[in-house]
């Protein structure tokens, strides 16, 4: 009789432990759906990128150079419904960022525009990262899609300075100039055994 009944609080209490384990369980998956929710709500607010050219410059390089066209035509297009569908898209706008730097139009293939470029990507692979991770910061990819936003403002800022002054017409003699403060065309400072001395300085034999 002791044995039954001491199998019976036995019973009782594992299956009043497993219950409370179950409720416990239940607790924290709903609190993690909750944050995945919030972390979901923020990343899609935040989603906003300059997606359309600032100025006429970048908006005419878009007939010649399709890398930024393609790279503003990914940025464009905003996933929707899940986390899962935002990381796809963080990695296909990394992809077409990278190739802005492999195939820069020659008149933009400067280092101030590479720089630019090469910020830009860097950006855009650390977006990429950080919504790749286990625990996503959401805060740090909003700051990270703002951050975008200015590397992307400022390679076409720079482009359109380029621009602007490679219409400024070169005055006469400009070119001659330019030319003469070339360092790659200077004259080898070296001792010249075929100038012409005073034949009567004395010579030291």
């Amino acid at each position: 009789m002791k044995y039954k009944l001491s199998c019976s609080i036995f019973l009782i209490i594992l299956l009043s432990s497993c219950k409370n384990n179950d409720q416990k369980r239940l607790v924290e998956n709903e609190k993690d759906a909750q944050k995945k929710e919030v972390i979901f709500s923020n990343i899609s607010k935040g989603w906003v990128f300059y997606d359309t050219p600032i100025n006429t410059t970048s908006e005419a390089s878009m007939a010649t150079w399709n890398e930024l066209r393609l790279f503003l035509a990914e940025l464009a297009i905003k996933p929707k419904k899940t986390i899962g569908a935002f990381q796809q898209k963080s990695t296909a706008i990394s992809k077409k960022a990278m190739a802005l730097n492999d195939n820069t139009p020659f008149q933009y293939n400067k280092p101030q525009i590479k720089s630019r470029i090469s910020t830009l990507i860097t950006k855009v692979r650390l977006l990429d990262l950080y919504i790749h991770l286990d625990n996503i910061p959401d805060k740090k990819v909003v700051h990270m899609i703002a951050e975008i936003n200015n590397e992307l403002s400022s390679l076409q800022r720079q482009m359109d300075k380029i621009t602007e002054k490679s219409k400024i017409p070169i005055e006469e003699g400009e070119s001659e100039l330019m030319k003469m403060m070339d360092a790659s065309r200077a004259i080898p400072n070296t001792p010249n055994q075929n100038i012409l001395t005073d034949p009567n300085t004395p010579r030291i034999e």
